[in-house]
């Protein structure tokens, strides 16, 4: 197991800051069973519980674990999975405390640390499985903090780096959200730190941004990827794609570069 980021991220846990940055939803319905896919629900401090879903194609397949975005929840993802198992990929999505079907309260704190919790199940889930395919990490908008934790602290234990939609900076992302930095005392020193993070990682990179994402601007994108430290990685501009139409405008592209990352 690796070090994991010490960093104090409380003063992004106030609950001004927590009621813009996360919009948890529970899963509703009752989804059916479906023989490739196992629903989960994974440890990750006393009593509290962070649901997952596996979406199984082959036991020598590569395991894409998908960290999603804020406002979304595993279930939402089903048909990903589909997607994914279709290009010979397995797919493990996951949840934060409070989304879908998991326990707890959402925090900036508790999502930087259940990263790594979420990271260790995923590898012992493999081994119990014998999953022998390598494994990639993925992170979609709220969820690149996730993925990006992991590249700077876990990179020796997966294959390949997935961003979508993701954010370099905090403090613009609060200005978005209607927080003004500087009345809540946020410096960027204080913050995620996705862009310097991202700076260690040398391994395979693709990043996947909306030319006109309107949450999360395309120069985001463009910075992380100019900071990561590989010599082998991508950006993939989905033209005409906002930050939510963003895979239904960009499908083909988009799959097809996740497809060639994760397989080659």
């Amino acid at each position: 197991m690796a070090q994991q980021s010490k960093k104090n991220l409380s003063v992004l846990d106030q609950p001004r800051v927590l009621r813009h940055l996360f919009h948890p939803r529970l899963e509703d319905d009752v989804r059916p069973p479906e023989n490739n896919r196992d629903d989960i629900m994974i440890p990750v401090d006393e009593g509290i519980y962070v649901g997952a879903s596996f979406h199984f194609v082959k036991d020598d397949a590569p395991v894409v674990l998908f960290f999603h975005g804020n406002g979304e929840i595993v279930s939402d993802y089903d048909d990903f999975g589909c997607l994914y198992n279709d290009m010979g990929l397995n797919f493990f999505a996951v949840d934060y405390r409070g989304y879908g079907r998991s326990t707890g309260t959402p925090s900036v704190t508790s999502m930087i640390k259940d990263c790594h919790m979420i990271f260790d199940f995923v590898l012992g889930y493999m081994a119990n499985m014998k999953l022998t395919g390598p494994l990639s990490v993925m992170g979609r908008s709220l969820g690149s903090a996730s993925a990006i934790e992991l590249c700077s602290t876990r990179a020796n234990d997966f294959k390949c780096l997935i961003i979508e939609s993701g954010f370099a900076l905090a403090a613009p992302l609060l200005e978005k959200l209607g927080i003004n930095p500087q009345s809540i005392g946020f410096k960027e020193e204080q913050g995620f730190d996705n862009i310097d993070k991202i700076r260690t990682f040398s391994k395979p990179c693709l990043v996947i941004h909306a030319q006109f994402d309107h949450i999360i601007p395309f120069s985001d994108g463009q910075a992380l990827f100019d900071a990561c430290a590989s010599s082998d990685k991508i950006l993939l501009e989905i033209k005409g794609a906002n930050h939510n139409d963003i895979f239904f405008r960009g499908m083909g592209q988009y799959l097809e570069h996740i497809k060639k990352i994760c397989l080659r």
